[in-house]
């Protein structure tokens, strides 16, 4: 008898501990902004919905330079060295020589690493570890370009979209940024690649994703992204954010002669002598 009590006793302890975990998870579903912490699955660019976001957005500027120049990441770690390549060619940003194309000069992911990056990143330790935001803002400083870098933890949604409305409507900037791809919903970890477009109807950002071999390029939801941007990056202590680079700003022009009187500009005066 004693027994039997016993096990109708563990029975309804059972039963209590069922209902009360079938309660926490309805509770968690009914928390306000719960149900927002689970990634939207993102839309693959070459789908039909993908390929329709992308001719709605009109904040594309960006896209077609940058396809143009799409490239796989060299190896597991240089994802941050293909999205700096795909950024100077798709800008015309003057290139060294190209080990195999004689006169022609482009950017790769060798002649990315010049002498004058060497203090800062160098290449056998990038292929090791990748890099952190800060070193990738580095590097591209080193090759005379404007940079700004944010941590993400400076962002909200809002000052996130006001950001990347501007930036991707306007071709003469790129953003690369620096992401935790399982809080997108992906395998890995941090990764890095340069974004494209932004469509406001759906609040989604374009990610031309350098890993080809492994995820295509995708639309994600603008929350998503943040969320993925504020996580910590281990190597550098800080969360991850964008780079934002563009041209430095051109040197004053010199101040044209009047149309009478004065020299005329270099280079049209024949030299002395017979003609």
């Amino acid at each position: 008898m004693i027994r039997g009590q016993g096990l109708q006793h563990r029975a309804r302890a059972r039963l209590r501990l069922a209902l009360l975990s079938s309660a926490l998870v309805l509770l968690g579903s009914t928390i306000p902004g719960r149900a927002d912490r689970v990634a939207a699955a993102p839309v693959p660019l070459a789908g039909v919905e993908g390929q329709a976001l992308l001719w709605r957005s009109e904040a594309r500027a960006d896209y077609a330079p940058l396809a143009q120049e799409f490239l796989t990441q060299a190896n597991l770690a240089y994802c941050g060295v293909a999205s700096a390549v795909m950024a100077l060619n798709s800008m015309a940003v003057p290139a060294p020589s190209a080990a195999g194309y004689g006169r022609y000069r482009f950017w790769t992911q060798e002649n990315l690493f010049q002498p004058a990056t060497q203090p800062f990143v160098r290449p056998e330790r990038v292929a090791r570890e990748g890099m952190t935001l800060e070193q990738l803002a580095g590097l591209l400083g080193r090759h005379g370009l404007k940079v700004q870098w944010w941590t993400a933890d400076r962002f909200d949604a809002a000052s996130l979209r006001g950001l990347l409305r501007r930036s991707l409507a306007d071709p003469g900037d790129r953003l690369l940024v620096n992401y935790d791809r399982p809080l997108l919903g992906q395998a890995g970890g941090g990764h890095i690649s340069p974004l494209a477009a932004y469509d406001v109807r759906s609040d989604r950002v374009l990610i031309l994703d350098v890993a080809r071999y492994r995820y295509p390029s995708v639309w994600v939801r603008l929350e998503d992204l943040l969320r993925a941007m504020q996580s910590v990056d281990s190597s550098s202590g800080r969360s991850r954010g964008l780079v934002r680079i563009s041209a430095p700003p051109a040197p004053a022009a010199a101040t044209a002669p009047a149309a009478s009187g004065g020299p005329p500009p270099p280079g049209t005066v024949p030299p002395p002598g017979p003609s």
